[in-house]
């Protein structure tokens, strides 16, 4: 956290996104790289077909695979970035979003100004936990990505991307949120 918590807050939960899951589920490597096989098959067929030799449609090939594998190799180490220098915190009274590669920024979410959250369950225990903010605040699409819920750009969403064992950390959420919004009188108490 950029500066110590006030003695009346603590933290729950800590953690960063999956690297792996990032490069699949954020950055498509999976499809890309079925694109990319998809390209190279049918260039090499073409060249076959064309009647150039089996010399030439390989050497053809592999100069493709080797741009396919260096585009990709380049996404895997965005994803890696992205999630090594990324930080979520759920306290108890807030959420802190710490992302940046470069320039690192940090998102200060108090839950009272959280309107909902959801939950998408991707694989291998990760999840991807969107935020929806209340009223007028928003946060710029730019400044979140790769960490705001896709497509939603006019109202951008915070997203808590990719992160393992996503069910418990959205049901800490959960607790904390309505544990935070019952004390401030927001919701009835039950």
């Amino acid at each position: 956290l950029p500066e110590p918590l006030p003695n009346t807050e603590r933290i729950v939960w800590q953690g960063s996104p999956d690297w792996r899951s990032m490069a699949r589920h954020v950055f498509h490597l999976r499809k890309l790289a079925v694109y990319f096989g998809l390209m190279i098959g049918l260039r090499v067929f073409v060249l076959l077909v064309d009647g150039e030799s089996i010399a030439v449609a390989a050497t053809s090939a592999l100069w493709l695979l080797t741009l396919a594998a260096v585009s990709m190799g380049i996404l895997a180490v965005m994803a890696y970035l992205s999630a090594s220098t990324t930080v979520y915190t759920i306290t108890t009274r807030r959420i802190v979003m710490r992302v940046g590669i470069v320039l690192t920024l940090t998102f200060n979410l108090p839950l009272r100004c959280i309107a909902s959250a959801d939950f998408r369950q991707l694989g291998r225990g990760t999840a991807d936990i969107p935020l929806q903010l209340m009223g007028a605040d928003k946060i710029a699409y730019l400044h979140l990505w790769p960490h705001a819920r896709p497509w939603r750009y006019a109202r951008p969403e915070p997203m808590l991307r990719c992160v393992p064992q996503g069910r418990s950390v959205a049901d800490t959420l959960a607790r904390v949120w309505s544990e935070e919004n019952q004390a401030a009188g927001r919701l009835p108490q039950s």
